[in-house]
């Protein structure tokens, strides 16, 4: 149920995902499964100066005859005590400062990857596709990864019979090039930034990093126009659409690199329950994604390969997953 104001006072939950292109809001009522929604927003991060300024204007807008019992937000950066800094906004979060603001005794703050991976146990058979059907271990790890603005990972351990995830940096590790054609990539990569970093490939801007690659440099006239922000979506569709070969090309090594690097966190947690693939552009190249490239270099492992072939792997198509998944969090944080 989605409203423009909010009518009642019950006990509410809020739950945020805080990202560098987006930030979304959400207030949740209790349920035995899963919170269920009252009333979400989205927000352009880059319009506002502060959290605690698009927090102001959530409440603003949805009204405040509310009692927060709990209030989440995932963060797209690493968490550190109370506090956390966006990786690519000059911005700090703390939860205190949130706590102070919607008078709530019960605030915390996750990694937006730690966020997401709480809501893939909870998603329902329509809100995931399958890549690879593997043979799921219910005594097993699982592993979250998804590209966007930037590339998140998690890790979901799992301790005595329950799943835990584990916020991780991954995405700024090494990039490791399997091909000569990613060797040349990897130069390029160097040339521009000093090193070349997952993220630096499997990203909305890895996948213009992609695309001059594959261009020599040039201009495409597939993305004259376009804002900034709509140059990777211009990007894919002329890739999905077969109207530039340079862009195939791009997306080709996208998804190799993506799968690829889904198989090593897939392999260093040992993910026998599964892997998920999140973020925006899962969805928007998931034609891609279903091909077959992304699970064979997923699965070329060397002699780890029929353990990768052993693994689930699903696309999360809900695009409110990670604020799912901070709402699950604070439900669980006044039990």
């Amino acid at each position: 149920m989605d409203a423009t104001r909010v009518h009642y006072n019950p006990l509410v939950l809020l739950a945020g995902d805080i990202g560098e292109t987006k930030t979304l809001l959400g207030l949740f009522e209790r349920a035995p499964r899963r919170p269920a929604c009252v009333v979400s927003r989205s927000y352009r991060t880059s319009d506002f100066s502060s959290f605690g300024d698009i927090l102001g204007a959530f409440t603003k807008e949805v009204g405040t005859p509310f009692v927060i019992d709990a209030a989440v937000a995932g963060v797209a950066g690493p968490v550190v005590g109370d506090a956390a800094r966006l990786t690519h906004v000059d911005w700090s979060v703390r939860a205190a400062d949130i706590a102070a603001q919607l008078d709530t005794s019960h605030a915390r703050l996750l990694n937006d990857l730690e966020a997401m991976a709480i809501d893939a146990s909870v998603l329902g058979p329509e809100e995931v596709v399958e890549l690879q059907r593997g043979a799921a271990c219910d005594d097993g790890n699982a592993a979250v990864i998804a590209a966007g603005t930037g590339l998140g990972q998690a890790c979901v351990h799992r301790v005595n019979g329950r799943l835990y995830p584990v916020p991780s940096e991954g995405g700024h590790a090494d990039f490791a090039a399997r091909t000569d054609q990613e060797i040349q990539l990897v130069r390029m990569l160097r040339r521009q930034y000093g090193r070349a970093s997952v993220e630096h490939v499997v990203s909305g801007p890895g996948l213009l990093n992609l695309h001059r690659f594959t261009h020599d440099g040039q201009r495409c006239q597939t993305i004259r126009g376009l804002d900034e922000i709509d140059i990777p979506s211009g990007v894919s569709q002329a890739a999905l659409g077969g109207s530039c070969q340079a862009c195939v090309e791009a997306l080709s090594l996208l998804v190799d690199a993506y799968g690829a690097e889904a198989g090593n966190l897939a392999l260093r947690v040992v993910a026998r329950s599964g892997v998920f693939v999140g973020g925006g552009i899962a969805p928007q190249i998931l034609p891609a994604l279903r091909d077959g490239r992304f699970i064979k270099a997923f699965c070329a492992k060397g002699l780890m390969s029929s353990l990768a072939a052993s693994i689930p792997v699903h696309v999360i198509l809900m695009p409110e997953a990670g604020l799912l998944g901070a709402a699950v969090f604070a439900q669980e944080l006044t039990h």
